[in-house]
Parts: structure tokens; sequence; C-alpha cells
């Protein structure tokens, strides 16, 4: 499914509305992929705001595990309208029950003081295969983002830079072009944010992944500038620690010329499967 059909949800009433399924060709996934849930809960909050406002941040919460083979309901709360920001707060329910809880902010354009750090090194995305022959995911798990060019920068290709614990590159961008709407390009990244970047916590434990139950936690996104989801965007992560079955993630994406477009920021769970034992350190 196009992420044009996935972000293109049913109105049910004011503030109400539902989301297709995850992954209706597929019959191997279990729980809806979070950032399918993230990326439609924003368009929901989206469809309420006038359009003077652009979203800037998110904040949201995997509270259960979501059904892949069902469609999902969005409740909007029209929390505040004010005269330079307005806030809305959106439960995704499925089942009768609340799977993933988000606030939105949007804000209007302002001018301000401007800086951003500079983007760290990563190899050309040309000159790197696509992320589908790095073992990444496998087959079956490629098949509902076909549509993305996912490309990985080898650990031995990492900036490397000095006290950070693990980190991950990733380059992406949609296959076919989008349309020129920017709502749906920052939805769309909100879609895509979640699916490599908990990957950079087991990304130096490599020999332990298949022992390790994973899932989203929580997702927080800020939007900085105007970008495209069809042109080359760099995932620069890193995960600062992991303790406790649980690990946190950051990461920030860049354009190629260079620009900061947005920020992300994840914890997620990474605790033991049931009946291994962990070796000893």
């Amino acid at each position: 499914m196009a992420i044009e059909e996935i972000l293109d949800l049913e109105q049910l009433e004011v503030n109400i509305y539902r989301g297709s399924v995850f992954s209706p060709l597929s019959g191997d996934y279990q729980r809806t992929f979070g950032g399918h849930v993230a990326g439609q809960a924003l368009v929901s909050a989206v469809r309420t705001v006038d359009p003077r406002f652009g979203v800037h941040s998110l904040h949201g919460y995997f509270l259960r595990p979501g059904d892949a083979k069902a469609p999902t309901v969005f409740l909007v709360e029209r929390v505040r309208d004010g005269g330079s920001f307005c806030t809305r707060r959106v439960n995704a329910v499925q089942h009768g029950e609340t799977i993933f809880n988000m606030s939105a902010s949007f804000q209007t354009v302002q001018q301000g003081i401007e800086h951003q750090d500079v983007m760290p090194p990563a190899p050309d995305p040309n000159e790197l295969p696509d992320i589908g022959a790095m073992k990444a995911f496998d087959d079956e798990g490629l098949k509902a983002f076909a549509e993305w060019d996912l490309r990985r920068v080898p650990r031995d290709q990492l900036p490397n830079i000095p006290g950070t614990a693990a980190e991950q590159q990733v380059w992406f961008r949609r296959r076919d072009r989008l349309p020129d709407d920017p709502v749906l390009h920052i939805c769309a990244l909100a879609y895509m944010s979640d699916l490599t970047l908990l990957g950079a916590s087991w990304s130096i434990h490599a020999e332990l992944r298949d022992h390790l139950q994973v899932a989203s936690l929580d997702h927080a996104m800020w939007f900085m500038r105007p970008f495209r989801a069809d042109e080359w965007l760099l995932y620069d992560q890193s995960s600062p620690s992991a303790c406790a079955g649980r690990s946190l993630t950051q990461g920030r994406i860049y354009n190629q010329s260079g620009d900061l477009v947005a920020a992300v920021m994840q914890e997620g769970l990474t605790r033991y499967a049931s009946g291994f034992t962990p070796p000893v350190q």
C-alpha cells in the first residue's frame, strides 16, 4: 500500500477518523508497525488544524500492541487554539482499547535566531547497497516498505564520534515522487522515523539481537526545516544508554544539503526473551 493511501484517513464524525490496516498483503505481521499508527495519528490531528499552522512537534506513547489486521480509529481532542500555537491530543483505538496516544503542537511561521549542528560525515547513498541486501530485515519484513529506498551505512564507514556508545546511519527516501503537499511529507517522515531507530541500540550487540524482545515504548519528533521525503535523507542515530530492559535512542535527520530537518527521541523495549540466559559479562 502506497504511503498516500496509508495516510488518507476516512472521517467518521467530527474529530473522529479511521485509518487503514498496516499490511493487508502479508500474513506474517502480528503487530502494527509503530510508525503506521504514529503517522496516521498525526494526519488525524492535522485534519483539525487551520492550514496556517504547521506541525512542529509530537510526543507519543505506544500503550498496547496494535493488531496489524484491524483498522485504527483516531479520536482527536482540540486542546488549544492560540494565535501562534495550537495543540491536539489523539487517542488511537482498536477493539475498544487505546493502543497509542499522542500530543501534537502546531505553530504559525515566525522569525527568530537560527543555527544548527554540522551534518556528520556519511558516504553517498548512491554508493551503498539496498538495505535488503544487508540483512537488516528479512524478506517478509521488507514487503511493507518496498516503496522506500533504504541504505544503511556499514559500521566501518560510520563517523565513530568519541564517547558515543552505539551509533548507526541510514539513508532513506520514497522511491517514487510524492505530491508537493508539505504536510504529506511530514506525516510520511513520522511514519518512517520509527522503522530503524531502535536498531541503533543493538547495533553493537548483533549476536544478541535474536534473543531480544523489542518494541517501541514512546516516540517524540521535532520538525525544523522544510524537506521532501522523496529525496535522500540521512538518519543519523545513536543510543546513549541501554539498561533495565530498555534502550534510549536518538536521531537527527538531514537532507543532502546538510540542513537539519528533524530530530527524534525514542525509548524502546530491549529485554531478553523468556528462557534466554544472557552471557556472563
